[in-house]
């Protein structure tokens, strides 16, 4: 059975750690004196004091956490963090509902991207600023930056990496020790940063502008500080930015960190999922092009090339950034985009979705059944990387695949229940679970989710959180088996 008292004590450690975090937005609001300077202090002390009593009434705790309480914390985590994370959203913002604050948080949390808020030209800097930092926290993982920190404090960190880290293969070790790979990991993501904030000013953004949109780049958030997203810049530079920076976004960072520690790029050729990651996405960066060519929707190829090399980068690694109303394209186009969010980035990546590597491994099991069904004696296994999987890998990613469906299904027969039309509501539980932001219809990339229902928008808010766990990791915690001994 779990140990609660001792998960609890971690838990505390962790929100007293974002508590930390409101500093930052309230620094700049008290500089720049505009009106949110107070919802960040009052958050953050709110904050600060549930941390510290939290940790008061079970410090005594100091137990190793196992495998079963890492699950216990992850699901804490991302399900109670957001609540404190919508405080100076709540108090900015008299009029705004609980359900609004909190789907805002979580959207930012786990990197989906999807709105509530209009009128994000007028905000207080420091407002998007909080929203930006949530993606940017969210894409590495606050259980990632926990390992880092908190074995400073005597707590352990491999079940909370083993809980919270994306893929179906958990166990590949970087360096020995979990807070030394977290730390790695870290470093990989501050220096992207720095490199993309840079990359921003370059191509002509404001230094405002550029920390904001670094932040939602890297952790392929999609928030942006313009109601009109990347529209607003106009601008062919800043959108090959952030095509550079959203395609490294969605790789492995372990495989960044690889490469950057053997001084090579070989690393990257070395990956299939990086290979077919690129491969498919730039494919249908063509395709798409070409098919808006063809069809009228621009009259020169460099412009359909232009539009489609963003937005469908975009959409295909989950950020949930837009330079134009690709709803308005040929349907065919943003239905494509949306399939592509479901799997294209790269387990390990900031992206949402069932994962490449998924993607991959049922593909090669299928082309098995295929071989042996034409061959019953045939003996052949999984193989990725020329290394033969376990078949209790391909099972896991069979049955992750099933769930994922169903999943889906179930939350749009819901959304369809609740009087939403089928595109609407088949494409905000997509751009929901696979943690992207836009989708089609009344939440498509010139709107936001403000027009759903409260009951859709907690529909969009559970599945937002699942698809950021990957499923499981809520599954569990919610078994009867998970709390007996």
């Amino acid at each position: 059975m779990s140990n609660p008292l001792a998960v609890l004590r971690v838990f505390a450690l962790v929100l007293l750690v974002f508590a930390l975090t409101m500093l930052a937005p309230a620094a700049v609001a008290l500089v720049q004196n505009d009106s949110a300077a107070g919802a960040f202090q009052r958050g953050c002390l709110a904050t600060l004091a549930a941390a510290l009593l939290l940790w008061g009434l079970t410090r005594r705790h100091t137990e190793e956490l196992r495998i079963r309480d890492g699950f216990l914390l992850v699901s804490l985590v991302w399900v109670v963090v957001p609540a404190f994370a919508a405080l100076p959203l709540l108090i900015h913002f008299p009029a705004m509902s609980f359900t609004d604050a909190y789907f805002e948080a979580v959207s930012g949390l786990t990197t989906t991207g999807a709105t509530v808020i209009e009128g994000l030209d007028t905000l207080p800097y420091s407002i998007n600023l909080w929203r930006a930092l949530l993606v940017f926290l969210g894409g590495m993982g606050l259980i990632v930056l926990a390992v880092a920190i908190l074995p400073l404090l005597g707590v352990g960190g491999r079940q909370l990496f083993s809980a919270e880290s994306p893929g179906p293969i958990k166990e590949t070790k970087l360096t020995p020790r979990m807070a030394q790979t977290a730390k790695g990991l870290w470093l990989v993501y501050l220096g992207l940063a720095l490199a993309c904030t840079l990359g921003y000013v370059w191509a002509g953004m404001g230094w405002g502008d550029a920390v904001i949109h670094m932040f939602t780049t890297l952790g392929l958030g999609g928030f942006s500080s313009h109601d009109a997203s990347y529209a607003y810049f106009n601008s062919p530079r800043i959108e090959f930015v952030a095509i550079v920076f959203m395609t490294l976004a969605g790789m492995n960072f372990a495989t960044h960190f690889m490469a950057l520690r053997q001084r090579s790029p070989a690393c990257y050729w070395a990956d299939p999922e990086i290979r077919w990651y690129v491969g498919v996405m730039y494919a249908s960066v063509l395709g798409i092009a070409v098919f808006l060519w063809l069809d009228g929707t621009y009259a020169e190829f460099g412009t359909a090339l232009r539009f489609a090399a963003f937005n469908v980068i975009s959409i295909a690694t989950t950020t949930g950034f837009a330079s134009t109303d690709y709803a308005q394209w040929p349907f065919f186009a943003p239905l494509w985009m949306l399939f592509l969010c479901s799997f294209v980035t790269c387990a390990g990546s900031t992206g949402g979705g069932m994962k490449m590597m998924r993607a991959i491994i049922v593909y090669r099991e299928v082309m098995r059944q295929v071989v042996q069904t034409v061959h019953p004696n045939a003996v052949r296994t999984v193989k990725l990387a020329d290394a033969p999987l376990p078949n209790k890998i391909v099972f896991a990613v069979l049955a992750f695949g099933f769930i994922y469906m169903a999943i889906i299904v179930s939350l749009t027969l819901l959304m369809a229940f609740s009087g939403l039309d089928i595109v609407s509501g088949f494409s905000a539980v997509v751009a929901s679970f696979n943690n992207t932001g836009p989708g089609l219809g009344q939440v498509g990339p010139a709107t936001t989710y403000k027009s759903l229902g409260d009951f859709q928008t907690w529909v969009c808010t559970v599945a937002m959180l699942f698809g950021r766990l990957e499923v499981f990791t809520l599954l569990v915690v919610l078994t009867p088996a998970f709390w007996r001994r």
